[in-house]
């Protein structure tokens, strides 16, 4: 499914955090949106998953506008994975990652055995099926961004909205996760600070300062050391393993 962006523009106040940002995501495609902080990577972000609503300009999803679709529709058309996701209430693991099927809910309406089996399937795919009937907030900042994608793989969506999906994780689990994100061939929208990420499972780049996007195309062409001084003020060197895969050394 198509996530397309026209014309969007986002100010808090006086300040314009983005300005005529365009863009599409093709179907299947997984496109990371890179940039210093303050660049409004996550702003750009909550407004594709309408917990903002953009000043000016439209996306749209699978072709139609997202403002005009119903919650629950986007709801199953998009599914999240925020930065910040503290709560004042506590749940089992296992009862926040059912969250995911809310969208497909009536409101009195019980998990069914499939919706089960579909939470407990994810737990395995993020390896937290251990922690099933933990506390969540009993959790590491890691184990609850684990639970937190097995929630988003639950929804079942044909796109995935990533804010920072690799935040907390140890090596191991960003590896694993980002395999798993690029295995499911889903539209995917994700904010990445770690541009050794975004170079290895990112099809497209999307890199944005100073509330607009400076560059757009594959790790190749984006992450050239001139650019990467622009973007984020350091030096880099660029490498590549046997395999061909893009390493980034960076030094002041």
């Amino acid at each position: 499914m198509e996530i397309r962006v026209e014309e969007l523009a986002k100010a808090f106040g006086k300040r314009r955090i983005l300005e005529g940002v365009s863009f599409s995501v093709q179907p299947k495609e997984m496109v990371g949106i890179i940039g210093p902080n303050g660049s409004g990577k996550s702003t750009l972000l909550k407004c594709v998953y309408r917990v903002l609503e953009p000043d000016e300009g439209a996306i749209y999803i699978g072709g139609e506008a997202l403002a005009e679709l119903p919650i629950r529709e986007s709801a199953r058309r998009e599914a999240v994975l925020a930065q910040h996701h503290g709560s004042g209430f506590d749940f089992r693991v296992i009862d926040v990652v059912l969250m995911g099927r809310s969208p497909y809910k009536g409101i009195l309406e019980r998990y069914s055995k499939e919706d089960m089996a579909l939470a407990e399937e994810s737990l395995r795919f993020v390896g937290m099926e251990a922690f099933r009937d933990s506390s969540f907030q009993s959790l590491s900042g890691g184990e609850q961004q684990r639970v937190l994608l097995a929630r988003a793989f639950t929804q079942e969506t044909p796109c995935l909205i990533l804010d920072e999906p690799t935040n907390h994780l140890d090596i191991r689990y960003q590896l694993q996760i980002m395999e798993r994100v690029k295995a499911m061939k889903k539209t995917v929208v994700a904010a990445i600070h770690d541009l050794n990420i975004a170079a290895k499972y990112c099809d497209r780049l999307i890199a944005v300062k100073d509330a607009k996007i400076l560059a757009e195309g594959t790790p190749e062409e984006v992450l050239a050391p001139a650019f990467i001084e622009e973007l984020y003020e350091v030096h880099a060197d660029i490498l590549h393993t046997e395999d061909g895969s893009m390493v980034i050394a960076f030094r002041v």
